[in-house]
């Protein structure tokens, strides 16, 4: 990356910034295991079973007692990004104020946008439930579509009180707009979140991340558990290149996810 060709005098004030997609995917992960991983390393999240409630007769005896079974997972923190560019020595000189924060703000975007990839791809591809390949057309359809994500996490267990999100494509939300709750105020701390509403008391988002098998976007309603997420690593290095005389930056990103609740985790496989 060079700027040797531009002179402050053409500089504009202004700096531009690649659009960035809607990254949501990672920000409803379950984060409580964040700072327990590390470059290579496992995290492991204990689980237990839920115990056997049985009837009791008073005077009798009660039976042996139950072996609650470990349903303990193991979390990978296996996926590695990294970025290295160079700031030439003669740029730095004649940079417009700001040309540094505008190169952090988007190496954190392309960041935070592997990241979201990542978790939507996992989400999708290891939900407890996944209906068949569908095509929508109509508003009808899609609610249809929806709602059959909702019955099957309520079969499971999720209830109303669970803190639960539907992300949606742009295609399909723009279909499915007219059945979301709008927002009872302008909470700017909710949209910039990317709520946009609510649906049988589930938050909606839109994503452009969301998973596609090369045929079907999947829709995904999941409740805040139902993935677990980690940072392990984030490195930042500046440095002289041996055969350069510029100044240079890199940097790494190190992380995982698993699905530690498959049943709470619910797919549409649509398309047009």
């Amino acid at each position: 990356m060079s700027y040797e060709n531009f002179k402050p005098l053409v500089w504009s004030s202004h700096i531009q910034h690649e659009l960035p997609k809607f990254t949501v995917f990672k920000q409803d992960c379950n984060f409580e295991f964040e700072g327990e991983a590390g470059e290579g390393k496992k995290v492991k999240i204990l689980g237990v079973a839920r115990p056997k409630i049985s009837k009791y007769k008073p005077g009798t005896d009660l039976a042996a007692p139950e072996e609650i079974g470990d349903t303990s997972v193991y979390l990978d923190i296996d996926q590695y990004d990294s970025f290295n560019y160079i700031i030439d020595d003669i740029d730095k000189a004649q940079a417009k104020k700001g040309l540094m924060a505008a190169l952090s703000e988007e190496t954190t975007r392309a960041l935070a946008e592997a990241e979201d990839t990542f978790c939507a791809q996992q989400i999708a591809k290891n939900a407890g439930f996944k209906t068949a390949s569908t095509a929508i057309a109509t508003i009808s359809e899609a609610q249809d579509c929806v709602d059959e994500l909702f019955v099957q996490l309520w079969n499971k267990g999720v209830s109303q009180k669970d803190r639960v999100t539907l992300y949606l494509t742009p295609w399909f939300y723009n279909l499915f707009k007219n059945k979301i709750i709008e927002l009872k105020t302008d909470n700017d701390k909710l949209i910039a979140q990317g709520i946009l509403g609510l649906y049988n008391n589930a938050i909606v988002k839109m994503s452009n991340n969301i998973y596609n098998d090369g045929t079907d976007d999947h829709i995904v309603l999941k409740t805040s558990k139902g993935y677990a997420y980690c940072n392990g690593i984030d490195k930042l290095q500046p440095y002289t290149p041996e055969k350069r005389f510029a100044d240079a930056i890199k940097g790494l990103n190190t992380y995982g996810g698993k699905a530690v609740r498959p049943k709470e985790i619910a797919v549409a496989k649509v398309h047009k």
